[in-house]
């Protein structure tokens, strides 16, 4: 069914017509799980599902916003954002607004619809893309001059600063710099894009939703990221020129095993192991050798799963029944893990029975019902004033 144009539904709220339109998507993170925190690499993609806002400029400091997934309005006082509210989505908002201000940035009230077709908690960003969706609309009517990857940084920090959890830049990233048809693969280290490597002709990726929800602020998360920094400064006491897990490579990692905790070894050797897998992926694709690229999302799992261990039984299982279905190269949890989807990379002309024969294992094996959804590779962030 045709959706009624956000503008519209503005206009009829509001009375008048927005200033402009945002969009942002959401991503898929394909290859480097957990080493954006630690200035690694990873392979991403913007895909098609985004947060789309319309928005205009208005009078005084009460903000006032229409989610087309809810009822009611939502207000945004200027004067009172200094704390976040528990449960409350406009935190994510307020977030960018405080950063902003912190950064001297000027701004006045505004009236915004938003409407999104990014799942929620399911892995796929939903969070970076209303924060992005949000700012480049905010950027256009107050003229905000800032470099792409800043706004990445002010999505950051809502989450860092405002919402308290220790996320990296790869989901802010991915949304503002995504390119159709096309993985990018980030540098975190320098932030930065160092090359778009086009998809072969003929797949597609298939998200298959646990349907399991994760809220990393309550998961554990952070306690990932600590043991990641406890495992790079036990090596560092060998190499003092590491700064972070980037720099280590498995032979530098494995003469410091017994130095350290066994757990905090298995992170770093999941994080190692992950960069090292990018870069074979990124070569793998650039040769057109897309079933040994497959190869690497599955074993992007089972380090995840053994030694990150931040899969769950849900996950594990679509990667298991992926494993059995020919038609699938690859599979691997995506994203932050403890719940939400796993990527599986399908030929195209067999992706719709793909699903199918998923949903029925899936449902055989754990009783569950799992939502598929067949992404398309797309653009990055935009926003057009009107």
């Amino acid at each position: 069914m045709k959706m009624e144009p956000l503008e519209k539904i503005f206009e009829s709220h509001f009375g008048r017509k927005p200033a402009v339109l945002s969009r942002a998507p959401g991503r898929l993170e394909i290859l480097g799980n957990h080493t954006d925190y630690n200035e690694g690499y990873v392979l991403s993609a913007a895909v098609t599902q985004a947060t789309s806002f319309a928005m205009a400029p208005k009078e005084g400091s009460v903000c006032t916003l229409v989610d087309c997934a809810l009822s009611g309005e939502f207000k945004i006082d200027l004067d009172n954002m200094d704390a976040p509210r528990k449960g409350d989505w406009t935190n994510y908002l307020k977030g960018a607004l405080v950063e902003l201000r912190r950064r001297g940035v000027r701004f006045g009230a505004f009236d915004a619809v938003l409407r999104s077709t990014v799942p929620l908690s399911a892995g796929m960003s939903s969070s970076a893309a209303l924060e992005m969706a949000f700012c480049f609309a905010l950027k256009t009517i107050y003229g905000i001059d800032l470099p792409k990857a800043d706004w990445a940084r002010v999505g950051q920090a809502v989450e860092n600063k405002y919402m308290g959890l220790q996320s990296g830049l790869l989901d802010q990233f991915s949304s503002i710099f995504g390119r159709k048809d096309a993985l990018i693969l980030c540098d975190f280290r320098s932030v930065e894009v160092l090359k778009n490597v086009p998809m072969p002709p003929g797949y597609s990726i298939v998200v298959a939703n646990t349907m399991v929800k994760h809220n990393l602020v309550e998961s554990d998360y952070n306690k990932r990221r600590e043991s990641c920094e406890r495992a790079r400064d036990v090596i560092r006491q060998v190499w003092p020129q590491v700064k972070m897990l980037r720099d280590v490579d498995r032979k530098m990692l494995e003469s410091c095993c017994d130095k350290m905790d066994a757990v905090d070894y298995r992170r770093a050797l999941h994080v190692v192991g992950e960069d090292e897998r990018v870069m074979r992926g990124v070569a793998f694709l650039e040769k057109g050798d897309i079933r040994s690229f497959g190869e690497l999302l599955f074993e992007s799992h089972e380090s995840s799963r053994v030694n990150f261990e931040n899969s769950c039984p849900e996950l594990d299982a679509l990667v298991e029944i992926a494993r059995s279905i020919p038609d699938c190269l690859g599979a691997r949890l995506s994203g932050g893990g403890f719940g939400g989807i796993t990527i599986h990379l399908v030929r195209h002309d067999a992706a719709e029975g793909y699903c199918n024969r998923l949903k029925t294992a899936y449902k055989a094996m754990t009783g569950k019902e799992t939502q598929t959804i067949l992404c398309d590779i797309g653009d990055g962030a935009s926003a057009q004033a009107l």
